[in-house]
């Protein structure tokens, strides 16, 4: 039985509120079309700075379990997001995002035999709902390219993510993304030379940018993340994502004057109704409130000793 507080619910949200940022830090701070370059400045300098600070390297099965996570959540994950960042307009890149749900139910189901059941399933569904509305809001056309690198930074996040909590990890949160971090950096680094030459350079905004997304996006949010993951199911966890695309709607709203109408609110009410109906710690409250009314349901029983007096 799942009895999950709400106070990991609420850290675990750090993570994809923080996450909202990329798409609009990206397409108004960051040196522009140099995905690669942004994906391993986010990752390496902020892995190596946490790697410092822990003093401790993987052991045993985990130095290739750790270039493995950080290939997928960082190598393929970061460049993958910044290109549908560069892309797409930045509520829709923030919207696909909320795919994330369903992917990572499927992978869980596959390979921890977690089943989602199904109102964590009809969570998800409400979410996408909300997701589609969103996405209506995005004006001309849409880049082929900047799709597949939304839907691709789906697939191998949500693998990514159910491998992490399949291999239980033996150190701390912080420890453990600084591992990938580094790998995952190590990675890029030298991909991003060879495919986009040498590094552009950085004005104020690019630095400020940077340091939002090192610090913020990316170390706040992985030890967030990786709290909920390692403490809830991944569905669960997969569900509290949606807050991703709300956040990248807000601010594409606020700061970049994206559309925003009666549709686009019935989408955001229906992505936050899909994370709160698939969190556990609401259904052991729904659980408790049951019982509750069924125990004030049955009449008290009657002493023994005031029975036998009884006229």
């Amino acid at each position: 039985m799942e009895t999950i507080s709400w106070r990991t619910a609420v850290i675990t949200s750090v993570a994809p509120l923080a996450w909202g940022s990329t798409y609009i830090v990206t397409e108004q701070l960051l040196p522009p079309d140099r995905p690669l370059f942004a994906a391993a400045v986010r990752a390496l300098p902020a892995g190596l700075l946490l790697l410092a600070y822990r003093r401790r390297l993987p052991q045993s099965d985990w130095w290739w379990r750790s270039a493995v996570l950080g290939i997928l959540n960082i190598g393929l994950f970061f460049p993958l997001v910044f290109l549908a960042a560069y892309e797409l307009p930045g509520g829709l890149a923030a919207t696909l995002q909320a795919t994330m749900p369903l992917a990572v139910m499927a992978v869980a189901w596959t390979l921890l035999r977690e089943r989602p059941g199904t109102a964590r399933v009809a969570a998800a569904l409400v979410g996408i709902v909300g997701v589609a509305l969103l996405v209506l809001r995005s004006p001309g056309q849409v880049s082929e390219l900047g799709l597949l690198a939304a839907f691709g930074s789906v697939a191998v996040t949500a693998l990514g993510f159910v491998l992490l909590k399949r291999w239980e990890p033996p150190v701390d949160m912080v420890t453990l993304v600084s591992w990938q971090l580094v790998a995952g950096g190590l990675v890029l680094a030298p991909v991003a030379l060879l495919v986009e030459g040498a590094p552009p350079a950085i004005d104020l905004p690019a630095a400020a940018g940077f340091l939002w997304l090192g610090a913020v996006g990316t170390i706040l949010a992985y030890t967030c993340w990786f709290h909920g993951l390692t403490r809830m199911p991944a569905g669960a966890v997969s569900l509290i994502g949606l807050l991703n695309p709300v956040v990248g709607t807000l601010l594409g709203v606020a700061v970049a004057g994206e559309l925003f109408g009666w549709t686009q609110a019935l989408g955001l009410a229906l992505v936050l109704g899909g994370v709160l109906a698939g969190q556990p710690a609401l259904a052991a409250a729904v659980r408790r409130h049951r019982s509750a009314r069924r125990g004030a349901a049955v009449p008290p029983a009657v002493p023994r000793e005031l029975s036998r007096s009884s006229p």
